[in-house]
């Protein structure tokens, strides 16, 4: 390689290639410098771009290292004192090093000479990137057809790639790797890949301009046609079918009813859609909510059926039972009725209830039925599993595809300002980042608000107060405590076994008989058959199964009739058939022990299903003191076993048990059906009831169960569900059941026809429980004298407290 000394011009922007004329507009005092040198010593320079376009004084380490040595073909001095320079690329040229950078740059440079590449390889790399020019050039309109050419007669490698790569849209970095490519085949390969990817963005450019262009004409030519046709309906005296329908909206306006603020609203928003195009988005959106405003009933009410004999007939025709519910409703049609007497209109704030009971005891269906008594409009919805804020309030206009929440949705469904509004499964609700339903809903079940209820779809206040809430859920500790306080509880306990035959009897075989198709007369299901069905396939607190089964039944005798193909068939189901029908009995009464045992008691237990028998299983063994429990028992139930344990050592003097009996004895506490979660205070009793027996070695009663939460000191006290409690005894034919005496005013709720199968005992502390359940001879006492055990009462004097008095407590 030979090396020369000449000046350096640093360019901007650009990237001269070899055989390439460029003219060059020069203003920097240095790059003049370096042309007027260039000129004096034989014209030559070495072009080199700048690493940065930014830079105004570059120095050396701002510059490339590779450049092109090119000849000055002409200069041109400019009045505004730039020049003009005409250049002409000659071959490559590298810096080997900077000699001066003083008035401007001066470089060693050695010279780089292309060497000659032949072969077929080399012939096809060059037919390619021809081929690829080309079709560059058909996308790219820039560049001449002289140009395309010019081209195609160049045969060096070296050469094609510099021309091609000195024409194309590449970014100066890519321009400046091409030329720092010495060896010509490298050279010409890079560039056929900068080709093919410009080609790639040429065709997906002309692409997007084809699409472009073809929505531009649809669109040209949808408004062409819109023009023309409203100048054909000016023509002929008509209007355009979006003016049209903003005057029916103009109309129907005139003619609702609506508040103050919903009439502002609608005059203001249709006067914005005559400002607007059709075409608009916004028009759409606009039209949607005028029209939402004016499908909603705005103080349009139901004439209400005020007779309560009929409502009762009506609650009475659908339902069983359920008395307190009924009375409810008939309580508000006569306060509706004494109000309208007096004021001449029954505007009274509608109830809000809640029916809270387990599955398929009718709450659901009551809505339908207390619609039907009172005879205004029923409307649903479901709450299961709604977790968004936006479900009950409604999206803001702002969202695409907004709409209004259930609460107004179910108005204009309802088409009446006063309907039955059900809100089933409440407790079904859930919250998440999107929000808490319950919270939404505290608004529309608050009589002091819902009369302004304000939907974020709508932005108006709407006036609530008139509809008659009811809202269903199973259980009540799934409602947030503010959200109960709204509500009007009203229970549903599960049906007894001798309702239970009732509603069958009277509704739900007359019913399940014409849905399958069947005449009076083809189908008899005698009581025994009904109490077969109750008892041995069915374990529920409603009778949601048990009308399963008697459909059953009913497809059995459809079958029947239709293989003797005769329409007369009468089939009689009894206690003793059913199982022809339905198969093997699917639940066995839950009995207690065929004879009295030792350690093991009856607990009653509530279910979201109704009561349950509970067998509690204490059993001793030698040990240092351990109590242990199973049966898959939650922290309160453990903590009830605890706390009577810590009773029977307490009173193990009069109990005639040894003091230091619970170090040298281990206690398993067991309750069956151990895969099942159990929970609660109310085993209190019951396991140490088993715990007594268990030490004492006594037997239980085999035909007692109770319930009931148990302290330390061993009161017993209050527990829930009693009513479905005593109906598990009565299932498992239990003589005498012990209940807390607190619970004595629950048993008005219980049937007298149950209450009158078997004793019940009210008890206030765990000595009673014990009298009543465990079997002691008639010579033995189950309490022994406290002498005979005799333990010093302690006196146990607490930490003084400022500001109270020093307490003393007795310990027995």
């Amino acid at each position: 390689m030979d090396k020369k000394v000449m000046p350096l011009l640093p360019l901007r922007d650009i990237v001269v290639f070899p055989y390439m004329v460029v003219p060059l507009f020069v203003g920097r005092q240095k790059s003049i410098n370096a042309l007027d040198d260039a000129v004096q010593k034989g014209r030559e320079v070495l072009l080199v771009t700048q690493k940065s376009a930014k830079t105004d004084e570059p120095k050396s380490d701002d510059i490339y290292r590779t450049g092109t040595i090119a000849t000055v073909l002409q200069l041109l001095r400019l009045p505004d004192g730039t020049i003009k320079a005409l250049v002409e690329g000659k071959r490559r040229g590298k810096v080997a090093k900077f000699v001066s950078e003083e008035t401007h740059f001066i470089a060693e440079v050695e010279e780089i000479f292309d060497s000659a590449h032949t072969g077929s390889d080399t012939e096809a790399l060059i037919r390619s990137v021809l081929t690829a020019f080309e079709n560059y050039h058909k996308l790219n309109r820039k560049l001449s057809q002289d140009m395309i050419q010019s081209v195609s007669s160049i045969t060096d490698p070296g050469r094609l790639a510099d021309t091609i790569a000195a024409h194309m849209t590449l970014k100066i970095e890519n321009k400046q790797k091409v030329l720092e490519l010495e060896d010509p085949t490298e050279r010409l390969e890079r560039v056929l890949g900068y080709l093919q990817t410009e080609l790639e963005i040429l065709q997906a450019e002309r692409r997007i301009r084809a699409r472009v262009k073809k929505q531009m004409e649809k669109t040209q030519k949808e408004y062409y046609l819109t023009e023309q046709l409203k100048a054909i309906q000016k023509e002929l005296g008509q209007k355009d079918e979006f003016h049209v329908e903003i005057e029916e909206l103009e109309d129907k306006a005139k003619k609702k009813k609506l508040s103050k603020e919903a009439r502002e609203k609608v005059d203001k928003e249709i006067k914005k859609m005559k400002m607007m195009s059709p075409m608009s988005a916004e028009a759409t959106v606009v039209r949607n909510y005028v029209d939402w405003i004016l499908s909603l009933p705005w103080e349009e009410y139901t004439e209400e059926k005020l007779e309560i004999v009929e409502a009762e007939k009506v609650l009475d025709e659908d339902h069983y039972g359920l008395k307190k519910v009924k009375e409810r409703i008939l309580e508000y049609l006569a306060v509706q009725n004494l109000v309208k007497k007096q004021t001449g209109s029954p505007k009274m704030k509608g109830p809000i209830l809640c029916f809270v009971g387990p599955p398929g005891v009718g709450k659901t269906s009551l809505g339908k039925s207390v619609a039907r008594a009172t005879g205004r409009k029923f409307v649903k919805i479901s709450l299961g599993g709604v977790r968004d804020e936006a479900e009950i309030r409604g999206h803001r206009r702002t969202y695409i595809g907004a709409l209004p929440g259930k609460i107004v949705q179910g108005m204009r469904k309802a088409s009446s300002s006063n309907p039955v509004f059900l809100l089933d499964e409440i407790d079904k609700m859930s919250m998440d980042f999107r929000g808490d339903p319950s919270a939404a809903l505290m608004e529309v079940l608050d009589p002091e608000q819902n009369n302004a209820f304000n939907d974020h779809y709508l932005d108006l206040d709407y006036d609530l107060s008139r509809v008659m809430f009811i809202t269903t859920a199973n259980v009540l500790h799934a409602i947030p405590v503010p959200l109960q306080d709204r509500l009007e509880i009203l229970r549903m306990p599960g049906y007894t076994e001798d309702e239970k035959l009732r509603i069958a009897q009277q509704f739900l075989v007359r019913k399940q008989r014409n849905e399958n198709g069947l005449k009076e007369e083809n189908l008899d299901i005698t009581a025994s058959g009904l109490f077969a069905i109750i008892r041995k396939y069915t374990r529920e607190a409603g009778v949601r199964n048990l009308e399963r089964e008697i459909a059953t039944v009913c497809r059995k005798v459809a079958k029947e009739v239709m293989k003797r193909k005769d329409d007369n068939v009468k089939i009689t189901v009894t206690g003793s058939s059913i199982q022809k029908h339905l198969g093997v009995q699917k639940f066995k009464p839950t009995l207690t022990e065929s004879e009295d045992h030792i350690g093991i008691c009856n607990g009653l237990a509530w279910t979201e299903f109704g009561g349950e028998l509970l067998t509690t299983e204490v059993t001793t063994m030698p040990g240092k003191g351990k109590l242990i429990i199973t049966g898959k028992l939650g922290e309160v139930m453990q903590e009830s076993a605890q706390a009577a344990m810590s009773y029977v050592r307490s009173r193990a003097g009069r109990l005639g048990l040894d003091k230091e009996f619970y170090q040298k004895l281990d206690l398993h506490v067991h309750v069956p059906e151990g895969a099942i979660p159990k929970d609660g205070p109310s085993a209190g009793i019951t396991i140490g009831t088993a715990i007594v027996s268990a030490l004492t070695r006594r037997k239980i009663r085999r035909d007692v169960a109770m319930t009931g939460e148990i302290t330390l000191r061993g009161r017993v006290l209050p527990i829930g569900g009693l009513k479905e409690k005593l109906l598990a005894a009565h299932r498992a034919e239990i003589h005498k059941v012990i209940v807390p005496r607190e619970n004595e005013k629950d048993l008005k709720e219980v049937p007298p026809n149950i209450t009158k199968k078997f004793e019940i005992v009210l008890v206030d502390n765990m000595d009673q429980v014990l009298e009543h359940a465990i079997l002691v001879a008639e010579s033995e006492r189950l309490f022994v004298e406290e002498k005979e055990y005799p333990h010093e009462k302690e006196k146990i004097i607490l930490p003084r407290k400022p500001r109270l008095a020093e307490k003393e407590i007795v310990a027995h």
